[in-house]
């Protein structure tokens, strides 16, 4: 209902008499509820080829959120730094050959056009971009860290920071630990922030990066 009702404030029409609605009311009320309850990010793909930006511009233009990407770029680093021969990880706004000794002319070649067209153009390959876009900013999620211990920052085998969870921004403390298991929802007492040390109620809302031990009865067992 909370996406039905958006897409008719930013449409411009209101209420829910669509009855009374012109042809172009409706297109308008269409597009926008599209946009509310399923978000596009376009992934343009082969954004090394000659033209290829004309494209993406072309995409913008017609109201896209668009990210430039080569999926053949990541795979072929990725490859690469597996074997030993560049340092690289996906989202790095550039690579390292580590042992040049070792590359073919061919992989030189390729590596150094890879560098031009992608890293040097777009920063990077454009896979990490499209997927913390998408995630971060289209889908509004953020980064919460739960732990066992806030002292030592692990979980019960001594693990630290073993887990991350995406989550909707405005998600509480006690919503969080039913997102890891429904009895520590049931059961919960408290949140500690594991940086300040400081107890949060059942209402704090989470921010992003948060450290967070969850204290429920069934944890004190």
């Amino acid at each position: 209902r909370y996406q039905i009702t958006q897409a008719g404030n930013e449409a411009g029409v209101t209420g829910f008499t669509s009855a009374n609605w012109t042809e172009e009311e409706f297109d308008k009320f269409i597009v926008q509820l599209r946009k509310s309850s399923k978000p596009l990010i376009v992934a343009a793909n082969k954004a090394d080829r000659d033209g290829a930006d004309k494209n993406v511009e072309r995409i913008r233009e017609a109201g896209y959120l668009v990210v430039p990407t080569c999926a053949e770029a990541e795979l072929a680093l990725r490859r690469a730094a597996e074997a030993g021969l560049v340092k690289y990880t996906p989202g790095d706004k550039d690579f390292k050959i580590e042992n040049p000794e070792r590359l073919t002319k061919g992989q030189n070649a390729a590596l150094e056009r890879i560098r031009e067209k992608v890293f040097q153009k777009y920063g990077g390959t454009g896979l990490q971009e499209v997927l913390n876009t998408a995630f971060f900013s289209l889908l509004d999620m953020i980064n919460i860290y739960p732990v066992e211990d806030s002292e030592k920052l692990t979980n019960h085998q001594g693990h630290v920071l073993p887990d991350c969870f995406l989550v909707p921004k405005g998600t509480t403390a006690k919503q969080f630990a039913g997102v890891i298991h429904t009895d520590l929802a049931e059961s919960f007492i408290h949140a500690v922030d594991a940086r300040t040390k400081k107890r949060l109620g059942d209402t704090y809302i989470l921010q992003n990066n948060d450290i967070i031990q969850i204290v429920s009865a069934k944890s004190r067992r």
